[in-house]
Formats: C-alpha cells, sequence, structure tokens
C-alpha cells in the first residue's frame, strides 16, 4: 500500500515544479514585454528630441524621414552654447535652483524633526496640514501671489516682479511642504532609543538633529534635496508669470520666449536647449537614483 502511494506521489511532484517554472517563464515573459513597452514609450521623445537638435533647418522642415539624419551637425549646439543669452538663462537657473535647495533644506529639515520627535498639541494636524498644502496647485496659487507683490510693491515701493531673485520667495511654496513631509516620514523611522539616550547623555535637541539624525537620515536628505532641485530646474509657470526681461529668465521659460518668435518655430534649437537644459538633473538621477528611491520610499510608509 506505501509503495503503491509513494508510485503516485512521485510523478506528481515533478509536474508541480514544472508548473511553477511555467508560470515563473510566463511572468518573466510578460514583465519583460511591459519593460520594453515602457522603455520605447519614455525613450522615444527623448531620442527624437536629439535626432532633431543634429539636424539643419533645411533638413528638418524638408519632407524626409524624420526619424534619420543624412547631413548631422553640432552647429544646434555651438550656437547656444556660445550665445551669451542661453548662458544668462542656464546661470539664472543654477543659482535659483540651488538657493531654493539650501533655503527648502534650512526649513524642512528642522521643522520635520520638531513634528516627528517634538510631540506638542496639533503637531499631528500640522504635519498632515504642511502635506495638504504641497497638493494645491500652482496654478491656483500664482494669482494670489501675483497680487501679494503687486500690493508689497505699493507698500513698500520695492519691485518683486521680473526679478529672477524673487523666485526664491515663490519656489519654496513648492518644495518646502514636500520635502517636510519626506523627512518627516524619515525621521519617524529612526528608533526612539537613539534620541532618548542622547538626552539622558545631556544633550539638547540641537546636537541630536545635527549629530543623530541627519548623519542617520541621509538618504532621506538627499531624496529630499533632489526633489527640490528638479522642482525649481523645471518650473515653468511661476517664471513664465513673474519674469519677463530675458536677462531675468530661467531656462525653461527662456527656451521658449527667445526661440520661438510668433509662429515660426526654430525647432532644433528648441530640442538642443531642451537637452541641455535636461542634462544636470539626469546627471544627478543617474548618481544618486538609489538614494532618492530609499528617502521616498521611507518617507512613504513611515510617520
Amino acid at each position: 500500500m506505501t509503495a503503491a502511494s509513494a508510485a503516485h506521489t512521485v510523478p506528481a511532484t515533478p509536474r508541480k515544479y514544472g508548473s511553477m517554472s511555467r508560470d515563473r517563464r510566463w511572468a518573466l515573459c510578460l514583465s519583460y514585454f511591459f519593460l520594453v513597452v515602457f522603455a520605447i514609450f519614455f525613450l522615444t521623445p527623448p531620442v527624437y528630441m536629439f535626432i532633431t537638435s543634429i539636424k539643419t533647418s533645411q533638413e528638418i522642415s524638408a519632407a524626409v524621414n524624420p526619424w534619420w539624419v543624412y547631413n548631422p551637425s553640432l552647429a544646434n549646439y555651438v550656437e547656444l552654447l556660445s550665445s551669451p543669452v542661453f548662458l544668462t538663462f542656464f546661470r539664472n537657473s543654477a543659482i535659483v535652483s540651488v538657493s531654493v535647495v539650501v533655503i527648502t533644506m534650512l526649513i524642512s529639515v528642522p521643522a520635520a524633526f520638531a513634528l516627528s520627535r517634538m510631540k506638542f498639541w496639533g503637531s499631528a494636524t500640522l504635519a498632515t496640514g504642511v502635506f495638504l498644502t504641497y497638493l494645491i496647485p500652482e496654478t491656483l496659487l500664482f494669482i494670489p501671489l501675483f497680487k501679494m507683490f503687486a500690493t508689497f510693491r505699493d507698500w513698500t515701493g520695492i519691485e518683486l516682479i521680473n526679478r529672477w531673485w524673487a523666485l526664491l520667495l515663490l519656489y519654496p511654496t513648492l518644495t518646502v511642504p514636500f520635502c517636510t513631509w519626506i523627512m518627516i516620514g524619515y525621521f519617524a523611522s529612526i528608533p526612539k532609543e537613539l534620541d532618548e539616550a542622547a538626552l539622558m547623555d545631556g544633550a539638547n535637541y540641537r546636537q541630536i538633529l545635527t549629530r543623530i539624525f541627519i548623519p542617520v537620515a541621509l538618504p532621506g536628505l538627499i531624496a529630499a534635496t533632489i526633489f527640490a532641485f528638479t522642482v525649481s530646474w523645471a518650473q515653468f509657470l511661476y517664471p513664465l508669470a513673474f519674469t519677463t526681461s530675458a536677462d531675468q529668465l530661467v531656462l525653461p521659460v527662456g527656451i521658449v520666449t527667445t526661440l520661438i518668435k510668433g509662429d515660426v518655430f526654430n525647432w532644433g534649437q528648441i530640442m538642443t536647449g531642451a537637452l541641455l537644459g535636461a542634462a544636470p538633473p539626469l546627471i544627478i538621477y543617474a548618481f544618486l537614483m538609489d538614494y532618492y528611491i530609499a528617502g521616498l520610499t521611507a518617507g512613504a510608509t513611515k510617520g
């Protein structure tokens, strides 16, 4: 009886494992299929932009295959990189983005530490409110902000509109709430025994933040920094509404306003400027992607 049972049991095991293997193969095939579709969908625009950027204006306007370059040329890159106006746009974007990152970190890190560790009445509600402010789109905010700037000019005589440094006041309204939320989640993931032990040893809250939380929460800090830089670098609506002069424009708005004249689109230089503008965030993500993912994951699941 036992031998008969074994005879029936032994063949069943290979069939089971063979079925699991087929399921795994199907899962892998589907994964690779959707990965290829995803790659094609998201890589097609930058590939087309690069192809267009190395074409001359005559070839772009000609009725030929748009995916093939017959006479490749780097003239668009040379012209933009040697243009004082484009370099001014690039400089303004770099100064604004780096400054906004510094301002954002100086505000969001202490705020997140206070909301996550220094419990007080209404701290949880305030933490939720900080994040909810990020959900308000800038399309609803730029009109009241414009009126506030006009009122400030009437009261003080200080003109904030058409000044690139005024963006240092505007961009933190987008970066500080989200970065604070990320850091609240990351600080909440740190064991409370660390700061309790530090308090027993005589450390104050400033020392706990600078000597314990910031080193431990470095991935979260990097994630918040990358987010603040990306938002500042790619922001379009605020600089479009609050800056008009060529010497005050940042890169996203400068490319559109100077390379599009009426109904004439200089597609070669537009694509070149877009690729050059995308290079700094792309380089940052390439080297710090692991920290960014780790920081966003902790901020989304903790606290």
